[in-house]
């Protein structure tokens, strides 16, 4: 899975001692996708974009976020808990982003932050549920659990080649670095979680908007920035947000 240092996350999300404002009530975004799909790059392009807009934006990522979920982050990327089964780790991860909702991300959302998670529940259905072959009602069940409600307000895809993926990933980590849990599986893995997170956006085409991650960086940033201003003016717009001081 794409990852970059929590600390990052921490340190910049009021960067230069600015005041934001908030909306009346927040707005949660997810990022999901295969391997080297780019995640990491665009969330952290588009939080630059909304802070020079005055959005007051928690930038955050899964596993981890939390402290208690980082905890667990490392048990779930190291392999740790891989020889226990898929069904070990899904109860890992419930518990990780259980806690990440009740600590970061419910009161982000409540105070009217947005909030953008590099990965969330979809990638648990994908990793964990489809390629994981878990029962869907035990992953249901399991996930209702974890979020307790807290549902994306939208969510985007990055779809690319797995092929061409997995080389972006491990030319960003570098060849003589170990490929993580997840990016060491095989192409056929791989390319069931594309299918399987392309069917959770036909499915679910209200919330999930599935972006074309093959193209260059900026033409992606673009595509990304154009849909989330767009879902933020329709559901508050600029005329009407609430600002209030962090």
């Amino acid at each position: 899975m794409d990852v970059f240092p929590n600390a990052d996350y921490l340190e910049c999300n009021n960067p230069h001692g600015q005041r934001p404002f908030r909306l009346a009530r927040g707005f949660f975004i997810t990022f999901e996708g295969g391997e080297g799909a780019g995640k990491s790059t665009q969330i952290e392009r588009l939080a630059k974009k909304m802070r020079a807009k005055k959005y007051d934006v928690l930038l955050t990522r899964e596993p981890g976020g939390s402290p208690g979920a980082e905890a667990v982050r490392h048990v779930l990327l190291s392999g740790a808990a891989e020889p226990f089964g898929p069904k070990m780790e899904a109860l890992l991860f419930a518990a990780a982003r259980s806690d990440h909702v009740e600590q970061l991300i419910r009161p982000a959302v409540e105070r009217g932050s947005v909030v953008l998670c590099d990965r969330f529940l979809d990638s648990s259905r994908v990793y964990q549920g489809v390629t994981g072959g878990i029962d869907p009602a035990f992953m249901q069940a399991l996930e209702q659990v974890a979020i307790n409600g807290m549902m994306p307000d939208m969510t985007l895809i990055l779809d690319i080649d797995p092929a061409e993926g997995l080389r972006r990933a491990t030319q960003r980590r570098g060849a003589e670095a170990e490929a993580d849990r997840f990016e060491k599986e095989t192409l056929a893995i791989h390319q069931a979680r594309r299918d399987a997170f392309l069917a959770i956006a036909e499915a679910e085409p209200g919330r999930c908007i599935v972006i074309d991650a093959s193209a260059d960086p900026d033409t992606v940033e673009h595509v990304v920035t154009a849909a989330v201003f767009a879902a933020l003016e329709a559901r508050a717009p600029a005329r009407n947000r609430q600002a209030a001081p962090v």
